[in-house]
Order: structure tokens, then sequence, then C-alpha cells
């Protein structure tokens, strides 16, 4: 009987040791969740508040403030796209823990400036022709710790969604976790944008860095901690190989005379065969997929793969092509808003925003009224606007149709900021405070409040249209890279954003370091003009575009799509 009992007991602790070494799940989502709200908590909070920290610690003027922050902001928005390429290689686990410990070095860096005064030049007041500029030293600490971070965020960003997806098996379950994850994105960012501002601007900035520090920090020890329980998977390669096979390809058969027989292109390998001949758009591709002699072995496979591939990578290349117009506009639709966003906070500066006797806005936080105005905007769109409007027309509103309506709202949102800033001036004017530097203008700074929920509703709608285009339109090979993509308009915006303020610096006087004396009213109306003639070049080029799949198809894509939006459009906002 005893021994009937022990080896009951033993069958016991078998089942448990097995259980115990289960990998995957959901009890990763905590570890995950967890790790990514630490991260992205450190990541906004020093992120966020960077024009008032280079104003009023490194004495760097307003315009420059904003420009340097435009491109560490455009630097945030594409190294997620390395990330996700490099993690494809070698794994998310060893990228999310590396890229977590280069954040951690980098804030620590920024806390170091904070906390040795001879890290930082003298003080002096904001706009002051005598401020001292900082030492060769203190810049290098400085661009250090911001290098650090940015790259920091780029293996963490995308990365840690994607290793908590491969944790669970269904799509319903990877929904879910997508909801909760980003759910975690929004909290943490309203958290970096109003209390960890607020630490910095009204105790001190070492402890607003130092709790950003200390956030990274428990995010990395959450990650490391659930490293027993995490599903690996094996790196597959990214998919832009293949892209970059198509072009290689195309280049080395240019001279190559095209076959009308459909023997002559090859299909693949494998028993799945979409495409077996090459369409006839963008036809002078098609030799990339063309057979010639030396490009099989004796085994009967390719011999030289960059020099032949398959007519479904060259028609997955095709696909990328025939939609980089629309992409393109989507450029201009974000980099005013890039603009708005830096030109915003310096009125912010100059701005009255005391709200009752004991509280003053914090200027950086003024920004959180996009990120609210979009989420509860989204919840109107899916709740209300979308269900009507499949009432009165029998169908969802397409990707085009969504985006359209962003630029519109794109456009009212930069006559807004004109209309208010050209009041701004009138007063600053009527108080002759043209000529003091830094100071405030008797406006509210609530007058700002309306272009920036104009600039949330055209997110709202904008944003999950183009994930939505993208996921229907991309390849099957490149589903996950419609995200990327999004990443990569936010990115490039704002390096085009910080070179149309830097020609307008260049050609006008409208953007003096002292704004009082400027006219950024007029630059917002260019923004406007910008923004219509780009409207008219996103009609055109929906007008022309061929797509992919069926209208019939849409609505199970789009809400597919669109699930993905509300699990991942929010980087723009996230980068304040």
């Amino acid at each position: 009987m005893e021994s009937t009992h022990h080896l009951h007991g033993d069958s016991e602790a078998g089942v448990l040791s097995k259980s115990c070494v289960r990998r995957g799940g959901w009890i990763t989502f905590f570890f995950v969740t967890g790790t990514f709200a630490g991260s992205t908590i450190a990541a906004s909070g020093w992120s966020a508040n960077l024009i008032v920290y280079l104003m009023s610690e490194f004495n760097v003027n307003s315009i420059d403030a904003a420009q340097i922050s435009n491109i560490v902001n455009g630097c945030i928005s594409l190294f997620p796209v390395i990330g996700a390429i490099i993690a494809d290689s070698l794994g998310c686990f060893s990228v999310i823990a590396t890229s977590l410990c280069i954040s951690s070095l980098g804030i620590f860096l920024l806390c170091l400036n904070t906390i040795f005064s001879n890290l930082r030049p003298p003080p002096c007041q904001i706009g002051s022709a005598l401020c001292e500029g900082a030492s060769g030293v203190q810049l290098a600490i400085l661009y250090s710790g911001i290098a650090l971070g940015s790259l920091g965020i780029g293996g963490t960003r995308f990365t840690t969604a994607t290793m908590g997806a491969n944790q669970l098996d269904s799509p319903r379950e990877q929904d879910i976790f997508f909801n909760w994850y980003f759910f975690t994105m929004y909290a943490a960012s309203i958290v970096s944008a109003t209390v960890i501002v607020y630490i910095q601007d009204s105790v001190s900035w070492a402890w607003g860095f130092g709790i950003c520090l200390i956030s990274n920090t428990v995010g990395l020890a959450i990650f490391l901690l659930g490293k027993r329980f995490y599903r690996s998977r094996k790196p597959e390669g990214s998919p832009f190989v293949s892209l970059a096979r198509v072009v290689v390809a195309a280049f080395h058969k240019r001279k190559e005379f095209l076959s009308s027989k459909i023997e002559d292109y090859y299909t693949g390998e494998t028993q799945s065969k979409p495409h077996a001949w090459p369409t006839e758009n963008l036809r002078f591709l098609n030799c990339a997929a063309l057979k010639t002699e030396g490009d099989f072995g004796l085994d009967g496979l390719v011999a030289k793969p960059w020099r032949l591939c398959s007519v479904q990578q060259l028609e997955d290349f095709k696909s990328v092509i025939r939609i980089l117009p629309l992409w393109s506009t989507s450029i201009l639709l974000a980099a005013p808003i890039v603009v708005l966003y830096a030109m915003v906070v310096l009125q912010a500066l100059v701005m009255d925003r005391q709200l009752g006797p004991h509280f003053k806005i914090p200027p950086a936080s003024i920004i959180v009224i996009v990120l609210l105005s979009t989420a509860i905007f989204l919840s109107i769109i899916d709740r209300a606007l979308f269900p009507l409007w499949q009432k009165l027309t029998g169908h969802l509103p397409t990707p085009f149709q969504r985006i359209g309506t962003g630029h519109v709202f794109n456009v009212i949102s930069m006559a807004i900021s004109a209309l208010v800033e050209a009041r701004r001036l009138k007063i600053a004017r009527a108080h002759h405070l043209q000529d003091q530097p830094g100071a405030i203008v008797p406006m509210l700074s609530l007058w700002l409040f309306p272009q920036l929920a104009a600039v949330g509703i055209g997110e709202a709608f904008h944003f999950p249209g183009q994930v939505a285009l993208y996921y229907q339109e991309f390849p099957a090979s490149l589903k996950n890279t419609a995200t990327a993509m999004v990443a990569m308009v936010i990115g490039v915006s704002y390096y085009v954003g910080t070179v149309l303020i830097d020609l307008v610096r260049k050609n006008s006087s409208w953007l003096p370091d002292n704004i009082n004396a400027g006219r950024l009213d007029n630059v917002y109306w260019l923004l406007v003009v910008l923004g219509v003639l780009n409207f008219g070049c996103f009609l055109v080029s929906a007008k022309l575009y061929e797509r992919k799949k069926p209208v019939a198809d849409y609505p199970n894509i789009q809400k597919e799509a669109s699930d993905n939006y509300e699990n991942s459009t929010k980087v723009f906002i996230n980068n304040k």
C-alpha cells in the first residue's frame, strides 16, 4: 500500500514537472505587459518634455529645441522598424532584453546631466542673449543619453508586442492580448505626459528622469523574471530579404527578353502557387522571375537565389511598389501634425497655463488632449458612426474614405491653429510683448485645445484607415509590416517637418526665437495650403490605384485590420 502511494506520488510529481516546463500561454501576459508598461512610462517620460528640458537646462533656443525634438522623435519612430528586422534574425527575447539595458544606460546618462551641475551650462533666463551654451563634453553626455534611449525604444516598442502574441495560439486570444497590450500603451503614455512631466516641471528634473530610470529598470526585471515561461520561436528571417532579391534579380537580368511561355518563369518550390504567371503591371520587373541558364544546380534547386526569384515574390514586390504613391501622401498628412506638436509646446510656454489657484498645466502635457480626443472618438466611430454609415449605405467605410476624412480634419486643425495664433499675436502686440522674449501673453492655453482635439479626431480616422489599407493590400508575407509602414510614415514625417521649419526660418522672419515677434499663424496657413494640395494628390492616387482584393472582401478584412489598429496605431501620440 505504501509502495502504491509512493508510485502515485511520483506520478503526480511527474505531471507537475511536465506542467512546470510548459511554456507560453496567458501566464506570460503579466510579464510582457508589465515590461511594456515600465518601458513606455520611461520612454514617454524622458521624451515628452524634451523641448522644455533643452531650453531650460541647456539654454537651447526654442526653435532649435523643437527641431532637435523632431529629429529624436523621428528616430524613435524609425528605430522600431530596425528593431523588428533584427528580431526576425536573432529572436525577440535577446533583442528586448538588450534594448531595455540600452534604454536604462541612456536614461542614466540623462540623470547624470540633471544631478551634477557641472554637466550642464550655467542657468540663464530663457531668450536672453547672454546665455552660455553647453560644452562639448556636456553635449556629448546629453546626446549619448538621448541616442541610447531612442535605440532602446526601437528594440522594445513593436518587438514586445510580437513576442507577447507569439505566446498565444489562437487568433482570438491574440486579439484579446493586443487590446490589453495597447490599452497599457495608452495608459502609460497618459501617466508620462501628466504625472512625470508635472514632476519634471514642478519638482525637479532629477526626480523626473530618476522615475523614468526606475520604471525602465523595473520593466527589465519583470521581463527577465518571466524567462522560464516564454515560448521561443525560431527566427524565420525578414520578408524584406525577398523584396531585395527581386530588385537584385531584375537588375542582373535587365537585358533579358521576356518570354510568352508560362514554363519559362519560376513559380517556386512549394505546392502552393497563387501566382503562376507574372502580371502586366510593372512589366519590366518580370525578368526577375525568368529562368535562365545557370539558375539551377544539378539537384534541380535554385543555385543562385539572388539571381532568380519566384513569381509570388515578384508580385509581392509589385504590390508594395503600387501602394507607395498612396503611402507617400501620408507623409505630408503627418508632417503638419509634427510641426504643430513642436510649435504648440512653444505657444503654451508663453500663454497663461494656470488652472485654478494651485495648478499650472505643464507645456508638454498639452499634447494629452490629442491622445484623449483620439481615444474618445475611436469609440464614437466604432459604436455610432460606423453602424450608422453601414445602415445608410449597406457597407462599412473603405480605408480610402477613412484616410480622406483624416485629411479633411488635418486641414481643419491647421486652419484653427492659424486663427488661434493670430488672436494670440494680436493680444501680444496689444500688450507690447513682441520685444520681451519669454513674456507670458494674457491668453489662456485652453484656446489651444480645439486644434488639438481636431488633430485627434483626424488621427482616429486616418491612422486606422492606413493600417486597414496596408493590411488589406500587402502580400501575405508582409502582413506584419503594416504597422511598420505607419511607423515609417511617422518617422519620415518628423524629418520632413524639420526640413519645413528650416526652410521657413531661412526664407522668412516668421519663426524667430521669440515667437511673440514672429508670424507662426502664417506657418499654419502654409500648412493648410500644403494639406489641401496633398489631399488632391491623395484623391488622384486613390482614383488610379488598382485594388488587390475585391471590395466585397473588405468588411471582414477591415474588422481584422481595425482590431490591429486599436491594438497598434497610437505610435504617433506615444512619442510625445
